[in-house]
């Protein structure tokens, strides 16, 4: 079974670097920068590959990724791990056979397991999510016109902790400005608790924006795919416009001499 750390991790009840702006009641969202923004944003795969470890080792002691599978890790525009290295990865993890009805090592086609924890939600679509917030953002237009979105929201909450606890009905409970309210689950990213092998600091906010990545690609695997396909379609959209305007003119033109003779 993969090794796991003490420490809790994202929560989706409650749960990107510029001033810090209110979104829709629900706190401060900050507006970090992402590389997968706009509309020929890509993401950075070492920046994923550094998520998946912060999640690795952070967030999988309480929290699940059941709807990705472990090959998907080695898919183009996501962490690109090698084929040897994925199958590594998925090595560490334990998942529940029905066939066998017994524990077995995972595999590639396997997916992360589930949550651990009661009340620990799974994280595959929590950027997904959270991407349009609430009230007139779900419309979309906060991620739209401001480049807001479900990373952001998740990096904010991680970085939100002000230091504040409060004891309640025998459970300790932590402020948090992302949320704009009490949460249960304690701050659980602090610096350097991890080791980034390409040299990358590992600062508490450079980690929470890391991991947000890394659950974006998990909740929208084929992002760059899609932009892409909507860029070609716009192009095509434009130069059929175009065709059938200028068709519509040749067709007409007749009509209007004829109209202009009489």
């Amino acid at each position: 079974m993969f090794r796991k750390l003490a420490a809790s991790a994202l929560t989706a009840a409650t749960l990107a670097a510029t001033p810090a702006i209110s979104a829709g009641g629900l706190g401060e969202i900050t507006d970090y920068s992402f590389s997968f923004e706009g509309p020929f944003g890509t993401y950075d795969r070492n920046q994923l590959q550094r998520g998946l470890q912060v999640y690795h080792e952070v967030c999988a002691s309480c929290h699940g990724l059941e709807y990705v599978a472990f090959r998907t890790l080695s898919d183009r525009n996501g962490p690109e791990l090698p084929d040897d290295q994925m199958r590594a990865f998925a090595d560490m993890y334990e998942i529940w056979d029905p066939e066998l009805r017994d524990w077995r090592t995972a595999t590639g086609p396997d997916h992360f397991p589930e949550s651990q924890f009661e009340g620990a939600p799974d994280l595959s679509l929590m950027a997904k999510a959270r991407i349009g917030f609430e009230g007139p953002y779900g419309l979309g237009l906060n991620q739209l016109f401001r480049g807001l979105g479900g990373a952001e929201y998740i990096a904010s909450f991680l970085m939100g902790y002000t230091g504040e606890e409060e004891f309640q009905a025998g459970s300790m409970f932590y402020y948090n400005a992302a949320y704009d309210g009490w949460v249960s689950m304690a701050p659980v990213l602090f610096d350097d608790m991890v080791f980034y092998e390409d040299g990358t600091p590992a600062t508490e906010e450079q980690m929470a924006k890391d991991v947000a990545a890394f659950l974006m690609w998990t909740a929208e695997p084929k992002l760059v795919e899609r932009k892409r396909a909507g860029f070609v379609g716009v192009i095509f959209l434009s130069v059929l416009a175009a065709l059938l305007y200028l068709s519509n003119k040749q067709l007409w033109a007749p009509v209007k001499r004829a109209a202009k003779e009489d």
